[in-house]
């Protein structure tokens, strides 16, 4: 499967969750689109489990491919499976440019580090999925600091997450350490992820 390209809006609203974190697409309609969206039924656990994949996966706005990919990875750690998986997303590069605010959505922060405006410890790295350690610096090309898109970002960010850092006169971030599981997506059920994957 290829990756989504369609109205974010409509996924959040179907899935009654905010892939954006906003809380924008929800807000004045909680219930799904289409003329029977307020007409559903008790879902079943498989629907459920897999409404619970859907909200994580487009989330971070990643293929099924590659999600499961990230999945099995997470299954071989030690650890909780369901916990391990999400930390594994969290610290995508993609995903931790949107966080410290380089970009306004995960879409746009995946569309400056495919076009190489993204250094990873003074090196570029143009590939989104590129997993961060803890200790590595995030920053922008000197010649793409002035962009509009991510002054306008940077602007609109008010707080970032505990386990950032942001030095706002140098524009560079750094993952202090790996992001406890209650410091993120709170209102996701990641055992039920588990037992999607899990249930053949």
């Amino acid at each position: 499967m290829s990756r989504f390209t369609g109205s974010t809006w409509k996924v959040s609203r179907r899935l009654g969750y905010s892939i954006s974190e906003t809380g924008k697409e929800i807000v004045k309609r909680k219930y799904a689109p289409g003329q029977h969206g307020q007409k559903r039924g008790k879902p079943s656990e498989y629907a459920m489990q897999l409404r619970e994949k859907q909200k994580v996966r487009f989330t971070y706005g990643m293929s099924e491919k590659q999600f499961y990919k990230t999945f099995e990875l997470a299954s071989k750690m030690a650890g909780k499976t369901g916990v391990n998986f999400l930390i594994l997303l969290e610290c995508r590069l993609d995903n931790l440019v949107y966080r410290l605010g380089f970009a306004s959505t995960r879409a746009q922060a995946r569309q400056l580090v495919n076009h190489g405006h993204i250094l990873v410890d003074g090196k570029k790295v143009d590939i989104p999925s590129y997993r961060i350690q803890p200790g590595q610096t995030i920053s922008m090309k000197e010649s793409s600091k002035n962009l509009a898109v991510v002054k306008a970002a940077l602007e609109a960010k008010v707080v970032r997450a505990d386990y950032l850092s942001f030095d706002a006169d140098k524009q560079v971030g750094s993952l202090v350490r790996l992001p406890e599981r209650s410091e993120f997506l709170p209102e996701i059920n990641e055992q039920q992820i588990v037992e999607y994957y899990n249930r053949g």
